[in-house]
């Protein structure tokens, strides 16, 4: 199956909100094996809307489309979808009664009634997170899936919904496994493991590059999820034999919670200079982080380096392998901590010679009773450097626990 993305709302092209809709639909549909052609965002107008799913269907057997059924004048989009389909409106008691037991005891505008109204012959998915049903028309080979725009209501309304519609459509399931990898760029990886994407068939193997790893999905098809596990595991297990210690976690693992799992029953103290915060702060969105985090402390300045650490700064400078060690040790001893980790760098735009050009971070770690420096040339812009140290320290404390 074949599926078209549809973003309905003036909006989106004004560039009020990010089409996160069309991000998450993809990854969905993909998951389910339907192949996703295209994304098309257009605004509240009939005509455009009718001429986009004229475009949609003239490409793919199925149209995606949220938003635009809500009450309002300008929620044009399942009367549109009905006209194209030759179908009459009305309105589904369930869903009208559904939306006057949710706001019961509160004055409904009369423009309310428009939420339940749906085109007839319509598979309707219950919104339990808002007023509009979703809506599902099946014709003539083609199927329209209608979505509320918001994503608090699209997202758990396709999975409780859709997903099993969907699901009876096709004889197989699609499971991926995603491999998180950190330290080596998409193209090494992809040198890496050339020979196996090559001649993927199934499953099928393909790297994603993101701001500060590399995403690896194994994809597989078969008639059960077991049978498709079977085939990934082989393909996993000769990737792993490759890429080792890069492969950071699967899935949804988070790096920085699976260093704080690691590090149970210790302690640990942070300081930062380039990163500002960053690093202690990707530890403390962990639920729990407490149990190991002593303290993180931003000593930007030389004179905070200093009074907070005591660190003397010597003809090597604040940006050195010599600093980040002193950081590291000086963290930890003040604070009590087992483990140091700090962060110190140029991250620009400004502030970058020669000798220390911008991109260039120091890490420092003190850890069982040694201490240990890593270098880092790093590019991109301010922030984009700084989110890069951030994971980079993140990984050398992982490999050194």
């Amino acid at each position: 199956m074949i599926a078209e993305i549809l973003g309905v709302g003036t909006e989106l092209l004004l560039g009020d909100i990010a089409n996160t809709n069309a991000q998450f639909l993809s990854k969905a549909l993909a998951g389910l094996g339907i192949s996703v052609y295209g994304h098309t965002a257009v605004g509240d107008n009939p005509g455009r809307l009718r001429a986009a799913l004229e475009y949609g269907f003239g490409k793919a057997d199925m149209v995606v489309a949220c938003g635009g059924l809500g009450p309002t004048m300008d929620d044009i989009t399942k009367e549109v979808a009905a006209k194209y389909f030759g179908r009459e409106m009305f309105v589904d008691q369930p869903s009208w009664e559904a939306i006057q037991q949710r706001f019961a005891g509160r004055h409904l505008p009369e423009n309310v009634i428009r939420n339940a109204t749906v085109p007839e012959g319509s598979i309707l998915f219950p919104n339990h997170h808002g007023s509009a049903p979703g809506v599902c028309i099946e014709q003539d080979g083609k199927i329209l899936i209608l979505l509320p725009g918001p994503p608090h209501e699209l997202e758990p309304m396709f999975m409780k919904y859709a997903v099993p519609f969907l699901r009876q459509k096709t004889d197989k399931v699609f499971v991926s496994r995603t491999l998180k990898i950190v330290g080596v760029g998409e193209s090494n990886v992809e040198t890496m493991l050339q020979d196996l994407i090559d001649n993927q068939t199934n499953p099928t193997v393909a790297p994603y590059a993101k701001l500060t790893e590399v995403a690896l999905r194994i994809t597989a098809a078969a008639p059960c999820e077991d049978a498709a596990n079977a085939l990934i595991t082989p393909i996993a297990e000769e990737i792993y034999s490759r890429l080792g210690q890069h492969i950071y976690g699967e899935d949804n693992d988070c790096m920085a919670e699976i260093i704080l799992n690691k590090l149970e029953g210790q302690t640990l103290a942070i300081a930062e200079s380039c990163t500002g915060g960053l690093l202690t702060s990707a530890l403390v969105d962990i639920p729990g982080s407490s149990k190991v985090l002593s303290e993180g402390v931003i000593t930007y300045s030389n004179e905070a380096k200093l009074t907070r650490l005591g660190v003397v700064l010597t003809d090597h400078g604040a940006v050195s392998s010599q600093t980040a060690a002193a950081m590291a040790e000086g963290v930890a001893r003040t604070s009590g901590a087992g483990i140091g980790i700090s962060t110190t760098g140029i991250a620009g735009p400004d502030g970058g010679t020669a000798d220390k050009p911008v991109g260039l971070v120091y890490i420092g770690l003190y850890i069982n009773g040694k201490t240990l420096t890593k270098e880092l040339r790093l590019i991109g812009d301010r922030n984009e450097i700084r989110a890069r140290a951030v994971v980079a320290a993140l990984d050398f404390l992982r490999l050194n626990i």
